[in-house]
């Protein structure tokens, strides 16, 4: 539960230092349309960042932050329903005890990713690429991990309720990835062809 407060206080943090103002839901709405046209899902992109942008215009770098740390919340809440379940089997079912593990891999190569993405702009222009390297293998990892959870429950051949929602928390957190991802790749492509006209 702390590990979730720190990751809303991260997002509150993130939005304090905009004072751009979205004047309405359907503005705000179109333009997250715009800045989420290249991601795979994106009536979810838009969904989970337009609490944010209504009131705050955020630019591509803060977008993709946010998005990153709503994932990071919803991968350590299905972490947590995960190993609630896995405790109610009795750590009998192999599927579910398996998922656990790639799950916790998840949620850290996804917080390695959050840290990493906060140091960009902190240590000079010369380590952007190194970061971006960075913040784009752990959460592609962490996707990885999802995907490896998802195949392994599906793959057992067992149902039930509890396992319903693992599959449906952790279908929506691999795709919550896969739109951060989406948004970081589209900050770092226009932060460094901005760069490139600016010190040509």
């Amino acid at each position: 539960m702390a590990q979730i407060v720190l990751s809303m206080l991260f997002i509150f943090l993130t939005m304090l230092g905009f004072s751009g103002t979205v004047e309405s839901i359907s503005g705000a709405r179109m333009y997250l349309e715009a800045q989420c046209r290249t991601s795979i899902y994106r009536e979810l992109c838009v969904e989970t960042l337009l609490p944010y942008v209504t009131k705050n215009a955020l630019g591509p770098q803060q977008l993709a932050r946010v998005s990153l740390a709503v994932c990071l919340t919803k991968a350590r809440q299905t972490k947590e329903y995960v190993d609630m379940v896995a405790k109610r089997f009795n750590k009998s079912d192999q599927a579910i005890e398996e998922c656990l593990h790639q799950i916790n891999n998840g949620v850290n190569q996804i917080t390695l990713s959050v840290k990493e993405f906060q140091q960009i702009g902190k240590d000079g222009e010369e380590n952007f690429v190194l970061h971006e390297g960075n913040v784009q293998s752990w959460v592609s990892a962490g996707l990885t991990d999802v995907d490896m959870c998802i195949d392994g429950l599906l793959g057992d051949g067992i149902g039930g309720r509890e396992k319903a929602m693992i599959k449906a928390k952790l279908l929506n957190v691999k795709q919550l990835a896969s739109n951060s991802l989406s948004l970081f790749n589209r900050f770092a492509s226009r932060h460094r062809a901005s760069h490139i006209v600016k010190n040509p």
